[in-house]
Order: structure tokens, then C-alpha cells, then sequence
């Protein structure tokens, strides 16, 4: 029996595998409103503790068991083949670099190529595990040990090294339409990548592994390029490309910050809490437009007596959701809750007085009666008097 934990470290589920060869091997707690499989990672709650530049994801229970037993700390499980955007995003957030280590059996393949298409879209730097000589990561460290493991992790191929495999699998390059065929569809993979520097080095590897012509791959690449019109884009950065719509109005990261942080706290469960912050902070105040959404759910569903999170996410949307995966995923370094929410909310009433002190400042200039320019001053000073005294 294996507990399943939330990335705050909570039992939300368990999952079960039989001792024998028994159907069906494994046996989980159903989906509810407290555990849907589809928004964690098994053993992120324990991995996060440790160096995270990395991180492999694997498919069962016993691939991350046995992993972190022989000191890979850098494993998590995904909860079913199928990874979904929300684990997706807890990924992202965790990690500097998404390995994906799968079974090398035909549902593990499968999976790595779904996960390809939702990773991709999130700007990861995504590599594929290439195991030979076991099924799974559980079965290979058995067999080849610790450092074999690590060095097999080094060594994760790129997606499109991992795509020209594959396509090389189907081709036998002996024959010549096929390797007119195989020179055709990685020149396509190539040509998407922006960077020239990157398409470069693809170029040189690809040209020594499979035997081909650098001027031909050259040649089919340039003339893909070239061919709908658009200018080369030269050692362009590569862009992450986010799933959350772009503000109306400009959010400053430090505003963000602040806003995660807070619901982050309310995330927690405690109640308590959620009683401090209301009082300082009003749902419609948050100024990043997808936190004001989630705190007006959170604040409406805590005036209903609602202390159920996961119930109250599962009615929010995907693009909620995948957001709120994101917040839980950060680690905000809070160690003692009643001092951080002390800081927040007094960097928060700053904010606003001086926010209010620049709107005085603007409006002193304008055509405006002489009472009216004293009470403007009285607010100034009294402005003035509170930021002084926060510290």
C-alpha cells in the first residue's frame, strides 16, 4: 500500500499493487473531491527537499521507491501513463529540466510522446531517457546499478534526437528512397528549431550518427526555411510559451509574487488564516487578473463555512486549476506562517498608501477648490505619518 501525497505533503489517496500476478497490479483510491490523480506527482512532496535542477519523471510507485532508496532524490511518479497539463505545470514549476523516464515498453513510448506535445508547449527543456537492457528504471538500477542510473540521466537525449530515433526506426537507410525520406523529415524537425546555434549542432550530430551528407541536411533545412518567406531569426532565446492569457494590464512580478504568496496561505487549509487576510485584503484588490479570480472563489466559498480546497478547485477552470498547480508547486520559504502574513499585509497596506500618495501628489497640480487642496494636504500628511511607522 502506497500513500499518495499532495505537494504540501498531505495523505490524499492511497494506491495498491498485488504480491502476486493477480489483475488488475494495481489498485487506487477513486477520484474524488479531495484526489484527482490528474493534479499530482507521486513523491514531489519528498523530492522538492532535495536539488531540483533536474527531475525524472517515471510511471509506477516502485520506479520511484526504489530510486530514491539508492540516493536519486530527483524522482516523481506520474499518477497513470497519461501526464496531464496540471502535472505539467508542477514540472515546469519544480525544475530546471524535465526528464522523462518511462516504461520502454509500447505504453511507455506512447506516453513519452503525449507528454512531449503537453511539456512542449509549456517552454520545458525536455529530455528522453534511453534505457536498454530493462523495462523500467526500477528494473535497470537493479541490474546496473547507482551511477550507470546517473549516467544514463546525463546522457537523456534531446526530443528531436528523440523523434529522429524514432523516425529512424521505421527506415532502412541502405535504401535509397528511404533515406531520401529520412533526410526530408528531420530536415522538418530541424527547421522548426529557431535557434541557428542549436539547429547547428543537430546538424553535426545527426550527420555523424546516421552517415549523411552536413551540405545536404544543410541544403533541405535552408530551403524549408526560405521557402515561406520569413527572415532567419539568428541565436534567438528560446521563448517560454505560457498557458495563462496575456493581462490586460501590466502586473508587476513583484505584485505577482505577493498575490501567489497569499494564496498560497489560503491554499493551506486554515481557516484562521483566510479570517487575518480578508480583513486587509478584498478578493476585487488583487491586481493579477487570474489571482483575483481564484481569491473570489476561495473568499466566496470560505463565507459559505467551505474549508474543502480540493473540492473548491475542482470547480474551478482548467486554466484555474493549472495555476493554482503552479502556486502549490512554489516554494514561497515560508517557515513561520504568522510572521510571514504579518509581512505580507504590511507590504501590502505600504503599497497602498503609496499608491494614494502619488494619486494626492498628481492631483494637487489641478484646478481645485482651496478646501479642497487642504484636505488633500491633511490626507498627505496622514499618509506620511502611517508609512513611517510600518516597519
Amino acid at each position: 500500500m502506497f500513500p499518495i501525497c499532495d505537494v504540501r505533503g498531505k495523505v490524499i489517496a492511497f494506491g495498491g499493487r498485488v504480491l502476486d500476478d493477480s489483475k488488475p497490479k494495481y489498485i487506487n483510491s477513486p477520484e474524488n473531491i479531495v484526489y484527482s490523480k490528474g493534479r499530482h506527482l507521486f513523491g514531489l512532496n519528498v523530492a522538492k527537499k532535495h536539488d531540483l535542477k533536474k527531475i525524472l519523471i517515471v510511471e509506477g510507485y516502485m520506479d520511484v521507491i526504489s530510486l530514491h532508496q539508492r540516493g536519486i532524490t530527483n524522482v516523481v511518479g506520474a499518477l497513470g501513463t497519461a501526464l496531464t497539463q496540471s502535472q505539467g505545470w508542477l514540472l515546469r514549476r519544480s525544475s530546471e529540466q524535465v526528464i522523462l523516464g518511462f516504461d520502454s515498453d509500447g505504453a511507455g513510448q506512447n506516453a513519452i510522446l503525449r507528454s512531449i506535445e503537453i511539456l512542449q508547449n509549456m517552454g520545458c527543456d525536455m529530455r528522453i531517457l534511453q534505457m536498454e537492457g530493462a523495462k523500467d528504471p526500477d528494473e535497470y538500477i537493479i541490474k546496473f546499478g547507482n551511477a550507470r542510473f546517473q549516467n544514463l540521466m546525463d546522457k537523456a537525449i534531446s526530443l528531436i534526437e528523440y523523434k529522429v530515433k524514432i523516425l529512424k526506426k521505421d527506415l532502412n537507410l541502405e535504401n535509397a528512397p528511404d533515406k531520401i525520406k529520412f533526410l526530408n523529415e528531420i530536415s522538418k524537425l530541424i527547421s522548426s528549431v529557431e535557434n541557428t546555434m542549436e539547429r547547428e549542432v543537430y546538424i553535426e550530430n545527426i550527420a555523424k550518427t546516421y552517415n549523411i551528407s552536413k551540405e545536404a541536411i544543410y541544403a533541405q533545412v535552408n530551403k524549408l526555411k526560405y521557402s515561406n518567406g520569413k527572415p532567419e531569426k539568428v541565436l534567438e532565446k528560446t521563448r517560454v510559451v505560457a498557458s495563462i492569457k496575456k493581462e490586460e494590464t501590466k502586473v508587476s512580478d513583484k505584485i505577482k509574487k505577493r498575490e501567489d504568496t497569499i494564496l498560497s496561505l489560503l491554499l493551506d487549509e486554515n481557516y484562521n488564516v483566510y479570517e487575518i487576510i480578508k480583513q486587509n485584503v478584498k478578493a476585487d484588490e488583487f491586481k493579477y487578473e487570474i489571482d483575483k479570480k481564484i481569491a473570489t472563489k476561495l473568499y466566496e466559498e470560505f463565507e459559505k463555512g467551505n474549508s474543502n480546497i480540493n473540492g473548491i478547485i475542482d470547480m474551478m477552470t482548467e486554466e484555474e486549476q493549472n495555476h493554482v498547480t503552479a502556486i502549490l508547486a512554489e516554494d514561497y520559504g515560508i517557515e513561520n506562517t504568522e510572521k510571514a502574513i504579518d509581512d505580507l499585509l504590511k507590504n501590502y497596506e505600504k503599497e497602498k498608501l503609496l499608491e494614494r500618495k502619488q494619486e494626492i501628489i498628481n492631483l494637487r497640480g489641478k484646478d481645485i477648490s482651496k478646501e479642497e487642496q487642504e484636505k488633500l494636504l491633511n490626507e498627505l500628511n496622514e499618509i506620511i505619518y502611517k508609512i513611517a511607522k510600518i516597519r
